[in-house]
């Protein structure tokens, strides 16, 4: 039985409870629940005083390679992955990376400035909670269950006790890189009645589950109603064609979905240069 009702913040060994992020605080997110979920998670609050309502919440999944340590899943999005660096350039409205960079060119730097000139980046509620191997054990199904649960059960009315954040599901999105691209959509399709949009970055799924997840979306959708669809890869991800795959059966199906495809491998660096920025900042655009 899940035990959603107790949460606590807590400081991560060797990080200060409210460390200096730039335009975010950071705090770990203490959650009690089956001890085969995760427990705890990171919660990145933007530091200015949130709109009317509150900010709206996103909560990420984190890739495979994270999954053996908690700390490091906990961290791998805000350090890692390149979030919080790309969330402070969305803010300050010029998001050329400071060093050199191979996967932003200049031409798409330029664009997403001159549009955040006319439409500044407004953030959100950032959370990221360990995700465990759900491969592990052979049980898949019975792992993806049980977290989709604690997710909604436990984590997202935590969250909405301790952070500024709007109650409603529709402000509430998904998204997760790799691993957690897929399980994202697993989340998503067990429980989607709490969240407005779905996403994945590089999620690893092949070309015969693009199929079953375009036919679940439509089935998904067709019961609970329109959501926001996101679809994010790159020109030497390995599951490119598997993106493409759900992107165009979701279309055929009449079920509008974004495909976005980016200069870069299947890689930390791909993120952190241009990923976590794309992914930022087409929720933003998405979020009323």
């Amino acid at each position: 039985m899940l035990q959603g009702g107790t949460a606590a913040f807590l400081g991560l060994t060797g990080l200060p409870a409210a460390a200096d992020t730039g335009g975010l605080d950071r705090q770990i997110l203490a959650v009690s629940g089956d001890s085969r979920t995760a427990r705890k998670a990171l919660v990145l609050t933007p530091r200015r005083p949130p709109p009317k309502g509150g900010y709206p919440t996103l909560v990420l999944f984190h890739g495979l390679a994270e999954t053996t340590n908690p700390e490091l899943g906990l961290r791998a999005w805000a350090d890692r992955y390149g979030l919080v660096a790309a969330d402070e350039r969305l803010r300050r409205g010029s998001v050329a990376a400071p060093t050199p960079n191979r996967y932003l060119t200049e031409a798409r730097a330029a664009a997403i400035d001159a549009e955040l000139r006319t439409r500044p980046y407004r953030g959100f509620v950032v959370v990221c909670p360990f995700t465990p191997n759900v491969y592990e054990g052979g049980a898949t199904i019975m792992a993806l269950d049980r977290y989709a649960s604690w997710v909604t059960d436990a984590l997202l009315p935590a969250v909405r006790r301790a952070a500024p954040v709007r109650p409603d599901p529709m402000s509430t999105r998904v998204d997760g890189c790799s691993l957690g691209g897929y399980v994202a959509l697993e989340v998503f399709l067990r429980k989607p009645e709490f969240f407005g949009a779905v996403g994945g970055v590089q999620s690893a799924y092949g070309e015969r589950m693009a199929l079953v997840y375009a036919r679940r979306l439509r089935e998904t959708l067709g019961r609970v109603g329109p959501r926001a669809i996101h679809i994010e890869t790159s020109v030497w991800d390995p599951s490119l064609k598997a993106h493409r795959i759900l992107n165009d059966e979701l279309r055929r199906a009449g079920v509008d979905s974004d495909l976005t495809v980016l200069p870069g491998g299947h890689d930390q660096n791909f993120l952190r240069e241009v990923g976590a920025l794309e992914m930022l900042l087409w929720h933003d655009r998405r979020t009323s």
